[in-house]
């Protein structure tokens, strides 16, 4: 009785209150907006699943500027509302662009949960999340990367949304900050907001809203609970502590852009916000998830693979702190799967290109500390890592082992510690944009199982998707889903490619 007495008081807080008149609420990602949606266009999420937590969001875009917007909040055991578990009242402001983020606790582990919100008058579309289990038979994680507006559409969300999964973990580049015309496809039509690089607070938010009013991303989070952490574009192209690439004197203080970043980041994803963003998720003795920031605390980019300071100890991926935690982490997990969370390629990798043999934005730029991550799961030994990674673009299968070779047979997979998938992008570019696949094909022939990469099983260099993360007691298996085309609207998947480990062994199994 008393869940439908405060569903009846919170009903006429939303259905009766009359706002004041303010000035009109100008935004100009406005003619994007579905009016049926209204005004909660940019749809609802969920993220971080917890036992018995899991984050509810969603957007209010109010008609006027108003100072304030009271918002309700449901949570249920089925669609039908018939069984709300909790609910409540917030209050949201322009200090936060009208954003809703509710920490629900209180849930029962391992359930699917609906939600939805109330306010102005209206109500949003139902969500659909879940919490993590403590016993799974198993798990299944969509992992996706890379999601440029410009490039094409985000088929793959859609694609992404239909999947039976358990989370999607999201690896960074959720946006991008480019200007356009920096980078992406000016023919679409699917031309960035605001019309220059993101710099301001208003610029990110307006970034963001665009992103979240696509059709394809509303429906991949409002049927999966993301679990989601920054790469570099989220605040500017190879970023790292104290500065970016794209990061120029004329643009103003680097640090100010950073926390405007971090900011509007926090409050248009759902997640957790703290001072590290760094942190684990468990998954009952089935898997620890362990994700990494592999931006904000590393040191400088080394140039070129001449730059003296490329062996120098104090070059740092994660900083001090977060090693240690990441380690430590790995060497007191008691569960089947470790699977790492990790934004830039973990194990060595000969590109084989005659201009371009090394990615120092990827962990080969940090041969210091990617040594010291490989000895601690050697020296334990920690079984059973899973590295999953994006920003490349590209898809890669690795038996994961660091030069040199000595030690590592290529047939048996003796010598490997870890194993290591990569995602492709969701739509931004990578080799197929520039070279015909005939050609990706030859360069890819040549990279895989070779003298330079023999631990490097398998790769896409050419199409766009996403990969499915599957464990069970037996397996970890990544199989990767290709679109048909990022060049117009479609659900329809070309290819599917599945490989596998065995627990217990560093080997690469494909059908």
């Amino acid at each position: 009785m008393k869940y439908l007495l405060t569903i009846t008081l919170a009903s006429l807080l939303y259905c009766c209150t009359q706002p004041e008149k303010h000035a009109p609420l100008v935004e100009d990602t406005a003619h994007l907006r579905d009016s049926s949606m209204a005004p909660f266009y940019h749809g609802v999420a969920s993220g971080d699943p917890l036992y018995s937590q899991v984050i509810i969001w969603t957007r209010v875009t109010p008609e006027d500027s108003l100072p304030e917007v009271d918002v309700v909040w449901e949570i249920a055991a089925d669609d039908s509302f018939q069984e709300i578990i909790k609910t409540g009242t917030v209050t949201t402001d322009p200090g936060r662009d009208y954003t809703v983020k509710i920490d629900v606790d209180g849930l029962s582990e391992g359930q699917k949960y609906f939600y939805r919100f109330h306010a102005l008058g209206k109500s949003s579309m139902i969500g659909r999340t879940k919490t993590a289990s403590i016993k799974p038979q198993n798990l299944m994680f969509g992992v996706v990367s890379c999601s440029n507006y410009e490039w094409g559409y985000f088929n793959s969300y859609g694609a992404l949304a239909q999947e039976n999964l358990d989370a999607v973990i999201h690896l960074g580049d959720y946006i991008y900050e480019y200007a356009p015309g920096g980078y992406g496809d000016t023919t679409l039509g699917r031309s960035p907001i605001p019309n220059k690089e993101i710099i301001t607070l208003q610029d990110y938010r307006s970034r963001y809203s665009q992103y979240r009013l696509d059709k394809d991303l509303i429906a991949a989070h409002a049927n999966h609970p993301f679990i989601n952490i920054w790469d570099d574009h989220e605040i500017a192209n190879n970023s790292y502590k104290d500065g970016a690439q794209n990061h120029q004197p004329d643009e103003g203080s680097y640090e100010e852009r950073k926390n405007i970043a971090r900011q509007v980041f926090y409050e248009w994803i759902p997640i957790r916000e703290s001072d590290q963003h760094y942190r684990k998720l468990q998954f009952g003795d089935m898997a620890d998830l362990i994700m990494l920031d592999e931006r904000l605390e590393r040191t400088f980019i080394a140039d070129s693979l001449g730059d003296p300071t490329l062996m120098d100890s104090s070059r740092t991926m994660l900083g001090k702190e977060q090693l240690l935690w990441f380690t430590t982490q790995l060497k007191v997990s008691q569960a089947k799967w470790k699977v790492v969370g990790n934004q830039v390629i973990y194990s060595y990798l000969n590109w084989g290109h005659e201009d371009f043999t090394i990615n120092l934005d990827s962990w080969d730029g940090y041969p210091i500390e990617q040594q010291q991550i490989a000895d601690v799961i050697k020296s334990k030994p920690v079984e059973n890592v899973v590295f999953i990674t994006g920003d490349t673009h590209t898809a890669w299968a690795f038996e994961s082992t660091n030069k040199p070779f000595d030690e590592y047979n290529q047939e048996t997979g003796e010598g490997a510690f870890a194993v290591e998938f990569g995602t492709t992008s969701i739509n931004s570019a990578n080799s197929n944009e520039s070279y015909s696949d005939s050609v990706v094909l030859v360069h890819e022939n040549r990279i895989t199982d070779s003298p330079v990469n023999p631990h490097l099983k398998w790769t896409n260099m050419r199409d766009h998707g996403y990969m499915i993360l599957t464990l069970t007691e037996d397996r970890a298996m990544a199989t990767w889903k290709f679109m048909k085309t990022i060049e117009e609207p479609s659900l329809e998947i070309k290819e599917v490619k599945n490989i596998w480990m065995n627990s217990g062994e560093v080997k690469l199994q494909s059908n």
